[in-house]
Order: structure tokens, then C-alpha cells, then sequence
């Protein structure tokens, strides 16, 4: 981290003086999986991020692409000033609020809709004039997502999801399907620029319009591919109405830029086909970060991509006969299958309460549980790096962003508390289903204000999450925590 610091920061600094401007502060933004950093550089005109990758060619392909998409006038940020060596690089701020923020805050309101058509007719400008005159030599992978790209996505699938429910199947079979299914989709009519993770979380909404960031895995490829990953997102999982409605707009969006009328049935045709790919590419990514990374979010992600599988399945048929294919997919979405991967939630008569607690060994001890059953747990985040001993977070807790992005980004307190709550999980469970009303779980650590504390909120928070069940969080020791600035 001090090493990305360091270069974005001395970056700023040169672009900042060619500007005539003044520094203000460099904020840490919070990561979202990949291995780059992101900073929001305030300065006395704006601000702007800075971003740290030590992937040289990914951050080429970044800037090359981003470059090309400015010529054509796209809704895309501005390079700046990238290092010499290709590590960092300063890029105009498309401000906080994606596209996914405004669903999740005002819901499936027409306002929210009509961002997402508008989103998908930028798409359409992006994928069509993007991919005039683009060198797809920068591309970081494959220059075009055809057979090889497209198996690969289905093996993604198989090997991360489909091979740990244990089920048998025609290994054979299925890698003919596979083939066939590839061979299938790579006969279209249309390639354009492929975004590749076309989704709202990658939409950033200024002044009501739409900005798209985060495309350096583009290729050349089929159009319907990234109509698919943003109409059929999983967490979004927006209303059926909504997807025939955003499908007609974005093919009216295309066919105004082709030279001739599309024919749309074909379209249609191979476009359920990538709704399918995308689905089990989501489904392999959930699998592997969650049952193989053990990272809770995804875990907790599984069914519902598993019931949008599910409603695919049973209403939008495909274009082509894949027998053992399908009978795999059946399989995935069978009862039993969907009742493994959801776990039980609460209901208003649920007894249950989940009592978190943090504490300080120095100060405090092990808090005292005075039910009658008593039973639970006590995690010692002593082993995790320790804030408090940085000056700038000593007057903070672990309910506070900077100490927050620490502790995400600069240690292991993510593994520490996914192992916790695989086995908190398994009792929370078992009590829901005995119906039992208390269960208490402590965080200790030396000062019972970082460490603890981010653990305590941040186990309440998945518990609510994922089983819907009710929390009463409690500091012990934050009548002792140094003086903070308490809104």
C-alpha cells in the first residue's frame, strides 16, 4: 500500500504543478477484488483518481482503450498522466454514484429504468464506434472472445461449481456440448467491441448520464454478450418486464448504427445463448471466491444466481439441442441443489437474537453471558494488524472508513472473519431450526476500538444479510476508546 501511495501520489504531484494547482488530500477508495488501488486525489480545481496496478499490460490496455473511446467522443473518464514504468496513472473522476447505487437506493422506479436504457444505448455507441479503427493488439488476453474464450468461460463453470455438487454426469458428453455450444454462439452476425463486465456496478451516473469505467478486459466480440452481463446481473435482478423492455431498446440503439436492419430473431436467438454464458460464467466466479476462497458475499450470492438460472431455464429455450448440457443445468437448479446453497432465515416470530459483542482484553476481560443456556463464541483479532498503533487512526474505531479500508486492504482481517463465520454460520443455523432466542458472539483485542469493533459491526452485518436474523451490537470498551469525532 505505501508503495502505491508513494507513486500515485508523485504523480499527482507532477501533474498537479503542470496545472498550477494545489494539493488537498489523497483518499483511499475501497477495493472491489481486483489488485489495483484507486485514490481520489482532491486538488484546488477538482479532483481525480489515481490508479496503481502492478499489472503493466492491463493498465496499457486501459489507457490505449481509453484513449481510442475519447476520439470517438464515449462516455468514458480522461488519461491524464500515466509513470513511466506503466504502474500509475491519473484519470478525471466520474464521481461516487454507479448505476448500481441508484437502484439500490430508489429501487425499480421508471427514473432508475430509463438510466439503464440510456446505459445500454451508450453501450451500443461504445461497442460499435469503439471498435472503428481499434488495435484489439492490447487486448490483455485474447483478442476476440470466440471458441477458446467461450469454452473457457463454460470449464470456469464446470470446474468451480458444477464439479463440487459431486454429481455424476457424461464427461464426454458434456465437453461435446460444450463444443457445440461454442461453435454455436461464435456464428454471429455482428462483432464489435466487447465490453466484458458490462454491468451497473461499472456505470457511474453524472448530471443523469451514464460513464463506463473498468473495460481493460475488452476484445473484439459478439455485442449480445454485454447486453446480456448488465440485463441479467444477478444482483440486480431486475423484473422480467424490465428485461424485454431494455432488449428492445438496446436493439433499436444497435440497429441504428448499422448499415442494414438486423435480423432480429437470430439476434434474439444467440443473445439467450449469451445470457446463459454470462449466468454460468457469475455462477464459476461464486463458486470459486465463495466455496473455494471461503469469502462469505459470495457464498451468500449463489442462489440467488441459482433461481435466475433456474427461471431462464424454464422459460427462454434455446436455439439448439444440448442434451447432457441441460440435464447438468436441470440439475443445478433442482430443489435439493437450491435448498443447500439457501440457508434458513428469521421471520417476526423468529425467538432468535444474535448478541455481537467487542471488547478489550486489556480493559474489559471476557464479557459475561447471564442467560440460562449460555453458549457461543469469543474470536481474538489479536493475531490482525493493529490500527491503534498508526497516529492517524488512534482517534478512530473500527466503525470509521479510513480504519475500515485498512483493515480490508492491509490485512488479513477478511480471511480471519470468513473463517470465524464458517463456524458461527453453522450455529446460527441450528438454532433458527431449533428455535432457540440467544446466541452470543465476542471480538476481543487489546483496546476493544479497532479491531474488535470493525469485526462486531461487520458480523452483524452479515448475519442480518444472509439470515435475516436480529442484532444487538455492543462496545464494551468504548466509554475508554480515545476521543473521536462522533456525528
Amino acid at each position: 500500500m505505501q508503495q502505491s501511495l508513494a507513486a500515485v501520489t508523485r504523480l499527482a504531484h507532477t501533474y498537479i504543478e503542470q496545472q498550477g494547482q494545489q494539493l488537498l488530500d489523497v483518499a483511499l477508495i475501497p477495493q472491489s477484488g481486483s489488485d489495483r488501488v484507486y485514490y481520489r486525489i482532491n486538488t484546488s480545481h477538482g479532483s481525480m483518481i489515481g490508479t496503481y496496478n502492478p499489472n503493466v499490460k492491463e493498465n496499457a490496455a486501459f489507457i490505449h482503450f481509453t484513449n481510442h473511446f475519447n476520439e470517438k467522443q464515449l462516455p468514458v473518464p480522461r488519461i491524464l498522466l500515466a509513470n513511466t514504468d506503466g504502474t500509475a496513472y491519473l484519470q478525471t473522476d466520474m464521481g461516487t454514484n454507479a448505476l448500481l447505487h441508484y437502484l439500490e437506493t430508489d429501487g425499480y422506479t421508471d427514473a432508475t429504468k430509463a438510466l439503464f436504457a440510456k446505459s445500454l444505448g451508450e453501450l451500443a455507441r461504445l461497442q460499435v464506434l469503439g471498435h472503428q479503427g481499434m488495435n484489439y493488439d492490447w487486448c490483455i488476453t485474447a483478442k476476440e472472445f470466440g471458441r477458446q474464450a467461450i469454452k473457457s468461460d463454460l470449464f470456469y463453470f464446470k470446474y468451480y461449481f458444477l464439479d463440487t455438487l459431486k454429481t455424476p454426469y457424461d464427461k464426454e458428453a458434456l465437453l461435446d456440448d460444450f463444443d457445440a455450444f461454442a461453435t454455436y454462439l461464435t456464428r454471429t452476425e455482428y462483432k464489435f467491441f466487447m465490453f466484458r463486465d458490462f454491468q451497473s456496478r461499472n456505470i457511474m451516473i453524472q448530471n443523469n448520464e451514464p460513464y463506463f469505467i473498468d473495460y481493460q478486459g475488452g476484445m473484439k466480440g459478439a455485442p449480445q454478450y454485454d447486453a446480456a452481463s448488465m440485463i441479467w446481473q444477478a444482483r440486480a435482478n431486475l423484473p422480467n418486464e424490465w428485461k424485454q423492455d431494455l432488449l428492445n431498446h438496446y436493439m433499436d440503439s444497435l440497429d441504428a448504427l448499422l448499415p442494414e436492419k438486423m435480423d432480429r430473431n437470430i439476434f434474439i436467438g444467440q443473445y439467450y445463448g449469451y445470457v446463459l454464458i454470462r449466468m454460468l460464467q457469475v455462477l464459476g466466479a461464486y463458486g470459486f471466491r465463495g466455496l473455494f476462497e471461503r469469502k462469505a458475499h459470495f457464498l451468500a450470492s449463489i442462489p440467488l444466481a441459482l433461481s435466475n438460472l433456474k427461471w431462464f431455464i424454464e422459460n427462454r429455450p434455446l436455439s439448439i439441442i444440448l442434451p447432457e448440457f441441460m440435464r447438468m443445468l436441470k440439475i443445478c437448479v433442482s430443489p435439493a441443489i437450491l435448498e443447500q446453497f439457501t440457508p434458513p432465515t428469521a421471520n417476526p416470530d423468529t425467538p432468535l437474537t444474535v448478541h455481537i459483542n467487542s471488547f478489550s482484553y486489556k480493559k474489559n476481560g471476557y464479557p459475561q453471558d447471564d442467560s440460562a443456556n449460555g453458549g457461543g463464541f469469543v474470536f481474538d483479532c489479536r493475531g490482525i494488524l493493529n490500527p491503534g498503533r498508526i497516529t492517524q487512526y488512534k482517534t478512530q474505531s473500527g466503525q470509521d472508513r479510513e480504519v475500515v479500508d485498512y483493515l480490508e486492504q492491509e490485512t488479513k482481517m477478511p480471511s480471519f472473519l470468513n473463517s470465524a463465520w464458517d463456524l458461527v454460520d453453522i450455529s446460527v443455523e441450528e438454532y433458527l431450526k431449533r428455535g432457540f432466542d440467544r446466541i452470543m458472539i465476542n471480538f476481543g483485542c487489546t483496546g476493544g476500538q479497532h479491531r474488535s469493533v470493525y469485526a462486531a459491526e461487520q458480523t452483524a452485518r452479515h448475519l442480518r444479510n444472509k439470515y435475516k436474523v436480529k442484532t444487538v451490537v455492543n462496545h464494551l470498551n468504548k466509554n475508554n476508546w480515545l476521543k473521536t469525532l462522533e456525528s
